[in-house]
C-alpha cells in the first residue's frame, strides 16, 4: 500500500482586528432628561447665535451710515425734485428686463431695515443710549399718595432706604453683582414700595446707573406707584420685539433732587403665563442686552410674592441675589421661613427687610 502524505491541516491566517471588533462596554443611551436638557441647550445656543448675528448685521449697517459711499452721478431729471427727495439713478430697458422681480423686493426691503437700524445709536455707546432714551414726568401727588418718602426726604423713615442702599451697593461691589431681585413671602408685605424708595435713593448716587424692571407680571403696580397712565408691555422687550433702550424710561427733570441715570421698566399689560415667559430663553437674552448695551451698575428686579407662584423660581438663574421684604403684622415667622427654603440654600440672600408701612391696599395684590 502506497504511502500517503500526511494530512495537515492548513492554517488561515488570523483577521486583523478592526475598529468595528471593539469589545468596550457600549455607553447607555442618555435618559429623558439628559435629551431635553440637550435640546434646550442647543435651543439656547441657537437664540444666542440669531441674536449675535442680528447685532452683527445692525453694527454693520450703523457703519455704513456712519462713513457713506459716495453718491453715484444722477442725470438730471427734466423735472426738479421735491426736496429732501432720493434721487436713484434710472435703470437702462436692457437691465430692467433681466432684472428679477423679486430682487427687487429683496433690495427695498433691505434697504428699509437699514433705513430703521440707522436711526438707533450704536451698540457699544452707551452714554448714546442713554440719552436717546425717552423720559416721563414725575408725579410729586401720585409719590406722595404712594409714600416715596426717599423723594422728598420729609419723612425721618427715609435715612432706612439711605441706609439699605449704602449696604446692598457695597455687597454687590465686594461679589461683582448687579440683579438683584425684590419679593416677600406674601402680598400686602409691601415690596413694590420698598423697591421704588430704594429706586429713588440710588437715583441720587453719583456715577451710577441703574435699571429698574417690574417683572411682578401678573399684577403689575409699579407704574401705578409713580403715576404712569397705559404703559407698553415689559412681555415686549423680554420677547425681543422691543429695544430695551425703546421700551425703558428714565426718570424726568423732578424737584426732589434725583438723578437721571435710572431708568424704569414698566408694565401695562398683565401675563397669564408669566413663569413661562419667564423662563423662555428670549428673557434671558433680552437681559443680557440691557446690561451689554445699558451698562447699568445695578439691575432691580420687582417679582412677586414667593409663596404666591413659582415666577421667582423661574427667574433664578437670571439674577445674583435676593431682597425678601416682609410685612410687620403681616408676614407670619412660618411663611418667612418657608419662603427663604423655597428659594433655596444656592440663593444668595441680600437681607431681610421690615417694612412697617401702613394704609397698604392689600386687594391690589390679590394674587
Amino acid at each position: 500500500m502506497a504511502d500517503r502524505p500526511k494530512f495537515r491541516r492548513r492554517r488561515g491566517r488570523t483577521p486583523e482586528r478592526t475598529e468595528d471588533d471593539d469589545l468596550r462596554p457600549v455607553p447607555p443611551l442618555e435618559t429623558r432628561a439628559e435629551r431635553l436638557e440637550r435640546r434646550e441647550a442647543e435651543r439656547r445656543t441657537d437664540d444666542r447665535r440669531e441674536f449675535d448675528r442680528g447685532e452683527t448685521d445692525r453694527r454693520t449697517a450703523e457703519r455704513r451710515a456712519a462713513d457713506p459711499d459716495p453718491a453715484p452721478a444722477v442725470a438730471k431729471a427734466p423735472e426738479a425734485a421735491s426736496p429732501g427727495a432720493i434721487e436713484t439713478p434710472a435703470p437702462s430697458t436692457a437691465d430692467a428686463a433681466h432684472a428679477p422681480a423679486h430682487a427687487t423686493t429683496r433690495a427695498v426691503a433691505h434697504d428699509a431695515q437699514d433705513t430703521a437700524r440707522q436711526t438707533l445709536p450704536a451698540a457699544d455707546d452707551p452714554e448714546r443710549l442713554w440719552a436717546s432714551m425717552p423720559s416721563f414726568a414725575v408725579d410729586d401727588r401720585a409719590l406722595e399718595r404712594n409714600r416715596i418718602i426717599s423723594a422728598s426726604r420729609s419723612d425721618p423713615a427715609h435715612v432706612s432706604f439711605d441706609v439699605l442702599r449704602t449696604r446692598i451697593l457695597r455687597a454687590l461691589s465686594d461679589r461683582q453683582w448687579r440683579r438683584v431681585a425684590v419679593t416677600s413671602p406674601t402680598p400686602g408685605c409691601g415690596k413694590t414700595f420698598t423697591l421704588a424708595n430704594l429706586a429713588i435713593s440710588l437715583s441720587r448716587q453719583a456715577d451710577l446707573r441703574s435699571v429698574v424692571l417690574d417683572l411682578d407680571m401678573r399684577r403689575p403696580e409699579l407704574h401705578r406707584v409713580f403715576g404712569i397712565k397705559s404703559p407698553k408691555s415689559i412681555g415686549d422687550m423680554l420677547r425681543g420685539k422691543t429695544l430695551p433702550e425703546q421700551h425703558l424710561l428714565r426718570l424726568g427733570p423732578n424737584d426732589f433732587h434725583a438723578g437721571r441715570s435710572i431708568a424704569f421698566g414698566f408694565n401695562g399689560t398683565p401675563e397669564p403665563f408669566a413663569a413661562e415667559l419667564l423662563q423662555d430663553p428670549k428673557t434671558a437674552i433680552a437681559l443680557d442686552m440691557i446690561e451689554a448695551r445699558l451698562k447699568p451698575d445695578v439691575m432691580l428686579f420687582d417679582l412677586p410674592p414667593a409663596l404666591s407662584g413659582d415666577d421667582v423660581l423661574a427667574l433664578r438663574p437670571h439674577f445674583d441675589a435676593v431682597l425678601l421684604v416682609v410685612g410687620g403684622g403681616v408676614s407670619a415667622q412660618s411663611d418667612v421661613r418657608e419662603a427663604e427654603q423655597r428659594l433655596g440654600a444656592d440663593t444668595p440672600l441680600l437681607g431681610v427687610v421690615l417694612n412697617r408701612a401702613e394704609g397698604i391696599n392689600e386687594k391690589k395684590y390679590a394674587y
